[in-house]
């Protein structure tokens, strides 16, 4: 058994509740208990609350519900304001952990016993923090550079699976509401750099968690095509438009409150 009494695993949740029960289950077959499991959904169609309401029974979580649709922003911060222990584990429902997860998962959370000052460990990214301090156990410090033009190193913070103390949102503040999924993330990332966040990010990002989704529970996120392309002109143009968005970033991170 790995039992992580000291961690809630937050769950948001939007209309895919066939991916939420995958997730829960899949935890249950790891063996992993946590202190509590919060389930913070985003006004869902009533045939998902519905299935999501008959999974309490097995899996005995704590449901968080609104009357209508808010945003992830909202989403985040009412199931954050549900937790009571002191550390936090948010995934996304889409989201299933890998047989090797709770090994790393044990590490991650002795070196936030061990470091107080330490904010976020994140697992899953789509591409690699560019600035990276070797640190222990396959883990990296994450270190921003002011001067590097990489555009990614803004999102020190991510959505993406992560273990954060639960005093996140006194900290950092709340998510922001009404905003566009992308915009909310972002802000909360230069909310994080802003307000001096410390964070690990584990060196194989691909390999704790799978990001699944079916014909029946797709994602509600898509990249752009252009983001994509070979072809050189467009690659030119994202150039320019990547040392655009660096300036513009940078002065945004400025200006955060």
């Amino acid at each position: 058994m790995h039992i992580f009494p000291d961690t809630t695993l937050l769950i948001t949740h939007y209309n895919r509740s066939s991916s939420l029960e995958r997730l829960l289950k899949s935890f249950e077959d790891l063996n992993c208990q946590f202190g509590d499991i919060v389930v913070s959904d985003d006004g869902s169609k009533p045939e998902h609350l519905d299935r999501i309401r008959a999974m309490k029974v097995r899996y005995q979580f704590n449901l968080v519900t609104t009357p209508v649709n808010r945003g992830l922003g909202d989403n985040i911060n009412k199931g954050q304001e549900a937790v009571k222990t002191p550390y936090t584990l948010y995934v996304q429902e889409d989201f299933k952990p890998r047989e090797i997860f709770p090994a790393h998962f044990e590490d991650a959370l002795a070196f936030m016993n061990e470091d107080p000052q330490l904010d976020i460990v994140r697992f899953y990214a789509y591409f690699s923090y560019p600035n990276l301090k070797p640190f222990k156990k396959g883990f990296s410090e994450m270190v921003y550079s002011f001067w590097d033009m990489n555009h990614i190193k803004f999102y020190y913070y991510s959505d993406h699976p992560h273990l954060r103390r639960s005093d996140f949102l006194q900290k950092f503040g709340k998510y922001p509401v009404g905003l566009n999924v992308n915009v909310t993330e972002f802000k909360m990332a230069l909310s994080f750099l802003k307000k001096k966040g410390k964070g690990l990010f584990f060196n194989e990002f691909t390999t704790l968690f799978d990001q699944l989704n079916s014909s029946q529970e797709p994602s509600t996120f898509a990249r752009a095509d252009w983001k994509l392309s070979s072809n050189p002109f467009i690659k030119l143009s994202r150039l320019v438009y990547l040392r655009y968005r660096w300036l513009k970033n940078t002065v945004d991170l400025m200006l955060t409150k």
